[in-house]
């Protein structure tokens, strides 16, 4: 939500990301196909930005495979244009740190999603968990070995343009509503950080199910995503909430590992692409083939 603090995880969902001498810049994705089509434009954007911001050419070839679905809320545009960042700050020997990488990355950002918070491409940078807040620096989540959560995709698509949209909408019409729930989504993330850190999972399922009701509030919820929520429920989840904008994507849920297989049975067999993760995961990397 708008200026509130918000917790975000890695995945291991990967975008990866080859670059390569060209005689003119082309980029073909393993989505998308090659070219300059609507959905590779901002790949195209952010190696213009960075070879103006760094005099460097953009005569390369850029080649994209994502196992991260597109519209799903996990981030796919986001990996996409930090590894493109990558990608082409190692072509150039030009030794960028992640946090310049990510900067790179809101270029193409801003282009698919309009006004983007930029958690995404952060996560996506440093990898493990972070509590994030716009115009804030990022602030690492660390604990002990891991921990596990469960991603259920609904398979339908949704606009992070659209919804950023409707939230400030609702920030124009309801500004006393919508800044105590502001607060109170800054409270339950950095409640939850706390949970994680100590390995209260219980704990922190409670807190995915009050911060998901706050962003029913909102309005950034929908039929299909409340249904799975109430499946995970009904499976013994120790709670869940939806992931990015909303309006669509997937559902984050905590829950028993030894009830982690009948709710990815159940959800799948609902139609729904389930499956559980371990965290801390890296971020982005970058290497040279021989």
């Amino acid at each position: 939500m708008h200026g509130a603090w918000a917790l975000a995880a890695a995945l291991p969902r990967r975008v990866r990301v080859q670059v390569s001498p060209a005689s003119r810049f082309h980029v073909r994705s393993d989505k998308f196909g090659a070219g300059r089509s609507s959905e590779l434009l901002p790949i195209a954007r952010v190696v213009e930005s960075m070879a103006r911001e760094f005099s460097v050419d953009t005569a390369v070839r850029v080649s994209v495979a994502s196992t991260i679905p597109e519209g799903a809320g996990l981030g796919s545009s986001a990996a996409t244009m930090v590894a493109v960042a990558s990608a082409f700050s190692r072509f150039h020997s030009l030794g960028l740190g992640v946090d310049e990488l990510v900067r790179c990355s809101m270029v193409g950002e801003r282009s698919v999603h309009g006004r983007p918070s930029g958690i995404d491409p952060a996560i996506c940078g440093h990898g493990g968990v972070i509590l994030f807040r716009p115009g804030s620096t990022p602030r690492k989540v660390t604990f002990e070995g891991s921990r596990k959560l469960m991603i259920s995709y609904s398979g339908r698509k949704r606009s992070t343009k659209g919804q950023i949209g409707r939230v400030s909408l609702m920030k124009d019409r309801f500004p006393g509503l919508f800044s105590s729930l502001g607060d109170a989504v800054s409270e339950l993330s950095l409640a939850a950080a706390e949970r994680l850190r100590e390995g209260d999972m219980r704990g922190l399922g409670r807190l995915l199910a009050l911060n998901h009701a706050a962003l029913e509030m909102v309005g950034v919820s929908n039929k299909t995503l409340d249904e799975m929520i109430d499946i995970f429920a009904s499976f013994g989840s120790y709670g869940a909430k939806l992931t990015g904008a909303g309006g669509g994507g997937s559902v984050l849920a905590v829950a028993p590992e030894a009830k982690e297989k009948s709710i990815v049975s159940g959800l799948t067999a609902r139609g729904f692409e389930t499956f559980s993760a371990r965290i801390p995961t890296e971020g982005v990397r970058s290497w040279s083939e021989p």
